[in-house]
Formats: structure tokens, C-alpha cells, sequence
């Protein structure tokens, strides 16, 4: 995982916008419809080389694949892994539930049901692992320009398993352990491809208002503790230095009143084995909470993706602002430049077609991210 070792490098957080055929095709994949495999395999190539161009356009200094494969960044899983069918209605947002006129509608609908966990889980198809990946290692061999480093996404067990209830172990530990299991593979598969590994671990802080907003902080906190002993599980055969660990409140509009402090969280998320957290620092409701860092300093050697790009408003950021708030992110991060890089509070169209952000304006954001990293470079290096 590469350090701002002469200037603050910027990155984002994973999904970003996919083309119109393309989210037609993954709704139909989503909702169990026969689906031509190598057309969309065909189409999902075609865009992730548009978006690994559009990202190099943007100055972007570590990019992924935009996620343009997935469904969703979590419910992938359902068309590689065997065990899920069924359905349930997972919670709403309680700030939401409080506010239905919030409510936006979908581009697409991705799936009729929302799966459930019904027998043993095995990781059928692990050859779309390695189709991702030689898809996106393909698309950077046949660029001009290279970027500072690549990375890959990968749910978490925690996410996935209060995503997709369980229905078959006897425990939420039996389920998110054996959810860890299985996705190690993916993991060291992603590594091993000579990507970084990003975690996308929602549940960390989201499910504090979704899954357990009926419960005390106490229930939380040990749901927390148990998910990251899961995470560790499935990346023991990987450095730390590899992995960086995506935590969220939710890429919601909602007023998120209800989310759980960081202070509340944060001695356990230093307990994961990861070289990076990638965290919100844009969004009004946590933008305060860099404080949060320097009075409770992260483990040495961990660096700090911070966002400076607000992923649920069409408002374009301005350089300076974006400078403004990397000082922060330095600050929390020891005073150390080296240890932080610019980022996206969260990816930008978690599900195919959901995306907040119109395109066009996502690559004006990102431009700024990189103009406010110039400017934060220059004062502080």
C-alpha cells in the first residue's frame, strides 16, 4: 500500500458510475433473470477500461475498477457464493423510517427479494474473482499512464451477513465466521493478483441504526468486536499491509441523527488487522470527529484514507475546502502527511444504477479532490 511520501495521493472509496446498458444488464442478473454471461462480461469489461481512463483523466493517484462487474458492493456475493435463496425484509434506516418523504426512487430495481442464508455457504465461483481482477489488470496494461497503485473491493462478513439474514447456522457466529471463511478465498485471491484488498465494512457503523437501533450501544459494540475477529480470520494469510478497511454510516441523505458516534467505535476498529482505515471525515454529521483520532491516536504504523468528498451531494467541493480538511486528516494522523491520503467518504453507485451523484459531476469532484491535494501538498511537504 503506497504512503504520500512527497505528496498527499489521492484515492476513492470503490463503485463508481456504470452505463446505462450496463446497470439494464446487472438488474436482470440481480433479479434471477436468464442472463447472457459473455455479453455482460463483454459490457463490464468495456466499462471498466472507460473508468479506469476516466479516473487517470481526474489525476486519481490509486484507482480500482469502479466495481462495474457488481451488482451491489455487498449482494455479489449471492452470484458466486452457494446457501442463499429465500428472502426477508431487511430494517430501514431509523432516521429514515422517521422521514419516508426522503425516500428516492431506483434506477433500477436490483432484486425483487433481498436472499437469505438457507444451507451451507461455498464459494462456487471463484472464477469471476479472477475474471475481475485480469479484467481490470487488462484494462491498465492497455492504458498510456500508470496510477500510484491499484486496489480491489471486497465485502465483509459482517455486512454480508446482516445483509443476507441467516437462516441456516445456529448463531450470528457461526454464520459470519463461516461467511469469513469463504470470502478469505476471495480475498487472497484479490492479493495475490498484486492488488490492495479494500474491506467494506458498513456494518461497523451503519448497523448501529439499522440491524441494533433497538438495542443498547453495549449489543453494538459486541456485534463490532465480533465482526472484526471475523475480518482477522479471513485475512491471516494476508500482510496488513495490504488491506485497508472501509467503515460508513451509510450513503444515505438521510438526517442521520442517529448514528453512532465514532468516539463509540473507534477502540475496536484499531483492532482490526489492516494497514489503512478509509473513513468518512466530509459529510456534516462526522466532519467534526477528526478530533476523535488525536484524542484517541491510531495504532503507529496505520494511515488514514480521510474523505474530502461528499458522496450523497451534487455540490462540487471547493480545492481549498478540500486542502482545509486534509490539514485535519494530517493532524489526526500524528501530524504525519505521509500516513494520509485523499478520499471519498463512500463509493458513489453502491448499487448498480443508485448512484446520487449525476456521472459527469462524480469526475468534477474527484478533479477537486486532486486540486485540494495539490494544495494541501505544497504546504505541507
Amino acid at each position: 500500500m503506497k504512503r504520500s511520501e512527497s505528496r498527499i495521493l489521492t484515492t476513492h472509496t470503490g463503485s463508481l458510475p456504470r452505463p446505462e446498458g450496463l446497470v439494464a444488464m446487472l438488474g436482470a442478473v440481480a433479479r434471477g433473470e436468464p442472463a447472457d454471461e459473455e455479453a455482460l462480461y463483454a459490457a463490464s469489461r468495456e466499462a471498466t477500461a472507460g473508468v479506469v481512463a476516466a479516473q487517470m483523466d481526474a489525476g486519481v493517484d490509486v484507482i480500482n475498477n469502479g466495481e462495474q462487474s457488481r451488482v451491489s458492493f455487498s449482494t455479489y456475493v449471492t452470484q458466486r457464493m452457494s446457501g442463499f435463496g429465500g428472502s426477508w425484509t431487511r430494517r430501514g434506516h431509523r432516521d429514515q423510517n422517521e422521514f419516508p418523504g426522503l425516500a428516492r426512487p431506483r434506477v433500477v430495481q436490483l432484486m425483487r427479494d433481498v436472499p437469505t442464508c438457507v444451507g451451507p455457504l461455498s464459494y462456487e465461483r471463484l472464477d469471476l474473482v479472477e475474471r475481475e481482477c485480469r479484467e481490470f489488470l487488462d484494462a491498465m496494461g492497455s492504458s498510456d499512464s500508470q496510477p500510484e497503485d491499484l486496489f480491489m473491493t471486497a465485502a465483509s462478513p459482517g455486512i454480508v451477513a446482516l445483509t443476507l439474514a441467516n437462516r441456516y447456522y445456529d448463531s450470528h457466529e457461526d454464520y459470519v465466521f463461516a461467511l469469513a471463511e469463504e470470502l478469505r478465498k476471495e480475498y487472497e485471491i484479490i492479493v495475490a493478483n498484486g492488488l490492495t484488498l479494500q474491506l467494506d465494512c458498513p456494518d461497523l457503523a451503519m448497523e448501529r441504526h439499522i440491524s441494533y437501533q433497538d438495542e443498547p450501544l453495549s449489543a453494538f459494540r459486541d456485534v463490532v468486536a465480533l465482526h472484526i475477529r471475523a475480518i482477522n480470520h479471513a485475512l491471516a494469510n494476508i500482510p496488513r499491509d495490504r488491506v485497508r478497511l472501509h467503515v460508513c454510516w451509510g450513503n444515505s441523505e438521510g438526517p442521520h441523527q442517529y448514528d453512532v458516534p465514532l468516539e463509540d467505535i473507534v477502540d475496536l476498529l484499531y483492532e482490526a488487522n489492516v494497514g489503512a482505515l478509509v473513513m468518512e471525515m466530509a459529510n456534516p454529521r462526522h466532519a467534526h470527529e477528526h478530533r476523535v483520532y488525536r484524542d484517541k491516536p491510531m495504532p503507529e504504523g496505520m494511515m488514514l484514507v480521510a474523505g474530502v468528498i461528499d458522496t450523497k451531494t451534487n455540490y462540487v467541493e471547493h480545492p481549498r475546502l478540500v486542502a482545509d480538511r486534509l490539514h485535519q486528516a494530517v493532524a489526526a494522523a500524528g501530524g504525519d502527511p505521509t500516513r494520509v491520503l485523499a478520499g471519498t467518504d463512500c463509493g458513489f453507485d453502491t448499487s448498480a444504477g443508485s448512484n446520487r451523484v449525476e456521472a459527469g459531476i462524480v469526475w468534477l469532484k474527484l478533479r477537486a479532490m486532486r486540486e485540494g491535494a495539490d494544495i494541501a501538498s505544497r504546504e505541507l511537504f
